[in-house]
């Protein structure tokens, strides 16, 4: 399996008058706000590659009186479409029928906490974990259920209309790589350091760059559901 590396970064310029008169210092601001600029970054090269798996779920449609309709397309959503327990059982049930290796004994998804919202108000959920003994390893965690772990990010997919992508991953789904040697870097240049191009030592810089890409390498150890929310989808910008 073949991919093509990206290089991505960013850089703040700042004055020396700046440096000179600021209360707080700058330099270091500026590189936690650049460091949290590539995490996000580099999560999305990773999000965006895993979006693109064809190996899809749609929420069912529920009417008001508890009936279900199937939905084959995203333009086929409605709000009514919701994370359900009832839905992972039957991802989880297309994963193992499809040998999907699991992390450590469960499967893991990724969900934005808009639809963990939803999910966490689902009663199947609220009763599951009513005595449930909290094992949240990973940041975000939130719970597990049918044998997945759940993690909420923002970095979770929103498409155009409110409709969310949530990630149900097996093991060996999808791979990232890098060039060796390229990966996440901070670089801060001093004033002067520019020679000619800053004569009077007015100008200091922090960045980063890094190279990386994904790929997915089992395309049936990983099922995209998507979904929409009756609370958020109205109001939930794509990203």
């Amino acid at each position: 399996i073949e991919a093509t590396v990206e290089q991505y970064g960013y850089y703040i310029v700042q004055s020396d008058v700046l440096e000179l008169t600021s209360l707080d210092n700058t330099i270091l601001e500026a590189t936690k706000l650049l460091g949290r600029q590539a995490g996000l970054t580099l999560d999305t090269v990773v999000r965006n590659v895993l979006q693109s798996g064809t190996n899809v779920t749609f929420c069912p449609k529920i009417g008001a009186d508890g009936t279900e309709t199937v939905v084959k397309s995203r333009s086929e959503l409605d709000n009514t479409s919701q994370l359900t327990v009832k839905v992972i059982q039957q991802v989880v049930a297309k994963l193992r029928g499809q040998n999907a290796p699991t992390i450590g004994g469960k499967y893991v998804a990724i969900i934005h906490p808009y639809v963990a919202y939803d999910l966490m108000r689902d009663p199947e959920w609220i009763d599951a974990h009513k005595y449930a003994k909290p094992d949240n390893l990973y940041e975000g965690e939130i719970g597990e259920i049918a044998g997945v772990r759940f993690v909420q990010t923002t970095e979770a997919k929103i498409y155009s209309g409110g409709v969310f992508g949530s990630l149900f991953l097996g093991e060996g789904a999808y791979g990232v790589t890098e060039i060796s040697g390229g990966g996440l870097q901070t670089i801060v240049k001093q004033k002067g350091s520019a020679g000619t191009a800053d004569p009077l030592d007015q100008r200091s810089s922090v960045g980063w760059k890094a190279t990386k890409t994904a790929e997915l390498l089992v395309e049936n150890y990983l099922v995209r559901v998507e979904s929409k929310s009756a609370a958020f989808s109205g109001t939930a910008k794509a990203n």
